[in-house]
């Protein structure tokens, strides 16, 4: 039989992103997305992350929070120690405003981008960047948040809602290329809550193609086996890594 080449390999996975966001250089997490709700961990990020990569980890989903809020992605030298250090994949985000962006995040050594609020105001240059970059290159990130029986897309700091639906918006990445996409059910962000997973059912239905990652909400190794189950290619695991509520290895492991 063939051996499977590295985009092969990495669909037959179900993969774990052990997540770190960092503002003013410290980890922290948010509760739902909120800046004035924040708990802090780590002063060193590279801290953590050493040890998500003692304990197997393959990747790494890094935000860059203060360049959320600002633009001018901060990351670049963390990044180039993590790669120097760890040799973890890295997909990251955080400040994405335009082509060039993300032209510097890959090439200052991350494997994927994200991009997220920009994928909802402007979609065709996402659309491009996909052909540009390579659909290997790039995720997808929507925040969503049930409102009136739909999937809406809330813009603007989570202070409006785009009047594309979620579904409108999958399914267009989906036929544009798209390979990657993560989203997070707002309520359940950082709220240690369990994740959603009828959202991620419901994505799957609405494009099988995707490759898809649950984030927010994760508390337990069985949520981890749960996304599994319902269809996910990946789980991103921020504050119970943080928190010591279950350890990387014991996610892996499952």
């Amino acid at each position: 039989m063939a051996a499977l080449n590295p985009v092969q390999a990495e669909a037959s996975d179900f993969l774990c992103y052990p997540a770190i966001d960092v503002r003013q250089g410290r980890v922290v997490r948010l509760a739902q997305g909120d800046y004035a709700r924040e708990t802090r961990y780590d002063d060193d990020p590279l801290a953590p992350i050493r040890d998500y990569a003692a304990q197997g980890a393959q990747w790494l989903h890094l935000v860059d929070l203060d360049a959320a809020r600002a633009g001018g992605y901060t990351l670049l030298p963390l990044l180039a120690r993590i790669r120097a250090e760890t040799g973890l994949r890295v997909q990251t985000g955080g400040g994405v405003r335009g082509r060039d962006d993300v032209a510097r995040i890959l090439d200052g050594g991350a494997d994927r981008v994200v991009i997220g609020s920009l994928a909802v105001r402007r979609p065709d240059e996402v659309l491009a960047w996909l052909e540009e970059f390579g659909a290997q290159r790039i995720t997808v990130a929507l925040d969503t948040r049930r409102i009136d029986a739909q999937w809406r897309l809330p813009v603007h700091g989570w202070t409006e809602t785009a009047t594309e639906t979620l579904d409108d918006l999958v399914r267009r990445f989906a036929a544009g290329g798209l390979i990657h996409l993560l989203s997070t059910d707002i309520a359940r962000d950082g709220m240690l809550s369990g994740p959603n997973l009828d959202l991620y059912e419901h994505l799957l239905a609405t494009a099988p193609t995707l490759r898809v990652q649950a984030s927010g909400g994760v508390r337990t190794v069985a949520d981890v086996v749960a996304a599994r189950a319902r269809g996910c290619a990946g789980i991103v695991l921020g504050r119970a890594l943080l928190e010591r509520r279950f350890t990387l290895a014991q996610a892996l492991s499952c």
